[in-house]
């Protein structure tokens, strides 16, 4: 017996080689309409999604990310991928969103204790539906390091971003170029208590 969700949460694979199609604007409302579905804490639903489509917004917000790394930004914890991701903003051919044709920035209200579980939730169902459709996606976690970052700040204030918001995470998507395989699961990570 095939089950649909099982298969898309079982198939899907964060994509980090794209193809230069744009995401349609049909496939861009399935997507955020499967977003706004997502569960919140107390039907909250306070979140702000953000797609970003323009080539030129995308490559200033990038270079505006690869330069809060190389000047403003120090890891606050030993994550490696924090260390990775300023190390990597030295190549001046980085880019925080693996050249994906759409950007989706999750927001939410500040001071919210649930700002960051509903934002992945409803990543998730986005990266679900996504799957289902026959397009790619990566989370992106960039401009949630760097979401005090003055320059980048006063860049999103202008694309509609509230000063007041969490920035929470962001989505790439778009088609995929290069598949992903599936890594295998690591053992011991299930207990059942009856």
């Amino acid at each position: 017996m095939t089950n649909p969700v099982l298969d898309a949460i079982k198939n899907r694979r964060s994509t980090r080689q794209f193809t230069e199609e744009q995401v349609s604007p049909e496939q861009l409302d399935i997507l955020l309409d499967a977003a706004i579905w997502a569960p919140s804490g107390s039907n909250s639903q306070s979140w702000r999604f953000t797609a970003i489509q323009k080539p030129d917004i995308l490559l200033k917000l990038n270079e505006l990310v690869r330069e809060g790394f190389l000047y403003r930004y120090e890891p606050d914890d030993d994550y490696p991928s924090k260390k990775f991701a300023k190390n990597a903003a030295e190549n001046e051919k980085y880019n925080f969103y693996y050249h994906a044709p759409t950007l989706i920035i999750s927001s939410n209200v500040g001071g919210y204790a649930n700002a960051l579980a509903d934002s992945a939730l409803a990543l998730e169902n986005l990266f679900l539906a996504a799957e289902s459709i026959g397009l790619g996606t990566c989370y992106i976690n960039q401009l949630h390091w760097l979401e005090n970052d003055e320059p980048i700040r006063e860049y999103l204030a202008e694309l509609g971003i509230p000063r007041d918001h969490v920035i929470c995470a962001s989505a790439s998507v778009g088609n995929i170029k290069s598949p992903s395989p599936a890594p295998e699961r690591k053992p011991d990570t299930i207990s059942i208590i009856r």
